[in-house]
C-alpha cells in the first residue's frame, strides 16, 4: 500500500483512489481491494459491470466506478449492486437519469483528445446547467490523458486547459483526470480525485526517469531440467537457436499459457541466481529455455526469477516488444499467488 499512499503525496488536497480493473492487473482483485481499503482508499474504477458486482462484495462501503459506461438496459443491475456508471453519451445519461431521479450517483466522461469513450467537450459544456445532469446524479467530471507519461507533450496541456473549462461548467461535482502518470504531472492535472492504476502494482508512472513505485509483483518458476548440448545443437519448436559452443541449458516450468509472451521468444530473459540468463529459441505453451551456462545455481528443482530482483515489469515488456500493462493484465490463472503482508 506503499504505492498508493506516495501517488496520494502527490496531491495531498485531493482524494487518491484505484483502479482495479482487469483483476486488479492480474494481481487478483480478492486479495488488492480489501487490502487497499484498510490502508484507506474509498473510491475505486472498474471497467466492466462484472467486475463492479464482484467488487462490491468485497467493499460494502466504497464507491464504486464502473468505467465502460452503462450498458442498455443494465440500470437495475447498477441500482442493485450500488455501482456507479461513467456516463460517456446522451443516450447512457438519459437512461440513468430515469432510473436515478437524482438519488443514484453516476459520473460523467468527456472525451479531451483520446475519441475512445465519453462526450465530446462542446456537447459537454452544452450540459452545464441542464436538469438531466441533478436527475443523473452527476457528482463526478472526468476525462482520460492521453500522453501524460510524456510530460512534454502538447496534448497535456491543452486536455488540461479543456478540462479545466468542464470543472467550472459543473460546479457540484468532483473533478478527476490525473491517471498514474498524470499524478506526477502539473497541479492542474490533479484536481479533486487521483485515478492510478498501473502505478499502484509497481509500473513506473515517469518513463525515462528512476521508477519512484515499490516493486509489487514478484514472477518465479521451477527449473524442471538441465542439461548440457554440444556446439551446432538446437533447441525448441524450428529449430530457431543453435548453440555457438558447448552450453548448459534449463527448461522452466511456464510458458504463454500462463501469460508469458511468445514475443519474448530470444529477446527476454530471466535470472538465475541473480545471473541474466536468455530465452532461447521459441517460447512454448507451457515450457521455456534458458541458457544457464554462466549460472553456476541452476538445477533441476531450483527457480528462475522472470520478474523480481531488477527485472522490473517494464523491462520484461519492452523485452518482448510490449508495455508492462500487458505483462501484468496477461498473469493467467495457473500461478499460484503468495501474498506477502
Amino acid at each position: 500500500m506503499a504505492n498508493w499512499r506516495a501517488l496520494g503525496a502527490h496531491a495531498p488536497q485531493a482524494e487518491c483512489g484505484a483502479v482495479v480493473k482487469a483483476d486488479a492487473y492480474g494481481c487478483g482483485l480478492s486479495a488488492v481491494a480489501p487490502a487497499l481499503a484498510l490502508a484507506g482508499c474509498r473510491t475505486f474504477f472498474v471497467a466492466h459491470l462484472s467486475e463492479g458486482i464482484f467488487a462490491r462484495k468485497l467493499l460494502p462501503e466504497a464507491a464504486i466506478y464502473v468505467l465502460n459506461g452503462l450498458p442498455p438496459g443494465a440500470g437495475a443491475a447498477f441500482a442493485e449492486h450500488a455501482l456507479r456508471p461513467v456516463l460517456g453519451d446522451r443516450e447512457e445519461l438519459a437512461e440513468w437519469a430515469v432510473l436515478s431521479d437524482g438519488r443514484l450517483p453516476a459520473a460523467l466522461h468527456v472525451d479531451t483528445g483520446m475519441n475512445r469513450l465519453g462526450l465530446s467537450v462542446p456537447d459537454a459544456l452544452a450540459l452545464a446547467g441542464d436538469p438531466v445532469i441533478g436527475k443523473a446524479g452527476i457528482d463526478l467530471v472526468m476525462s482520460h490523458l492521453v500522453s501524460a507519461e510524456i510530460p512534454a507533450d502538447p496534448l497535456n496541456a491543452r486536455q488540461a486547459a479543456d478540462f479545466s473549462r468542464l470543472r467550472a461548467a459543473f460546479p457540484q461535482a468532483r473533478a478527476s483526470l490525473a491517471n498514474s502518470s498524470g499524478t506526477c504531472l502539473a497541479d492542474d492535472t490533479r484536481h479533486d480525485l487521483l485515478r492510478p492504476g498501473y502505478s499502484l502494482f509497481g509500473g513506473n508512472p515517469e518513463p525515462g526517469r528512476p521508477n519512484p513505485m515499490r516493486p509489487v509483483v514478484r514472477l518465479e518458476a521451477t527449473i524442471l531440467q538441465v542439461r548440457d548440448v554440444e556446439a551446432g545443437a538446437t533447441c525448441g519448436y524450428n529449430a530457431r537457436w543453435t548453440a555457438p559452443s558447448p552450453r548448459r541449458l534449463a527448461t522452466l516450468s511456464l510458458g504463454y499459457a500462463d501469460g508469458y509472451p511468445r514475443a519474448a521468444s530470444g529477446r527476454g530473459h530471466a535470472l538465475v541466481g541473480g545471473v541474466p540468463c536468455p530465452i532461447l529459441g521459441l517460447i512454448s505453451m507451457d515450457l521455456i529455455i534458458l541458457d544457464v551456462t554462466d549460472a553456476s545455481d541452476a538445477r533441476r528443482g531450483g527457480t528462475a526469477t522472470l520478474i523480481g530482483d531488477g527485472l522490473d515489469i517494464d523491462t520484461v515488456g519492452a523485452n518482448a516488444g510490449t508495455i508492462g500493462y500487458e505483462i501484468l493484465t496477461g498473469l493467467g490463472s495457473r500461478y499460484v499467488r503468495n501474498y506477502v503482508e
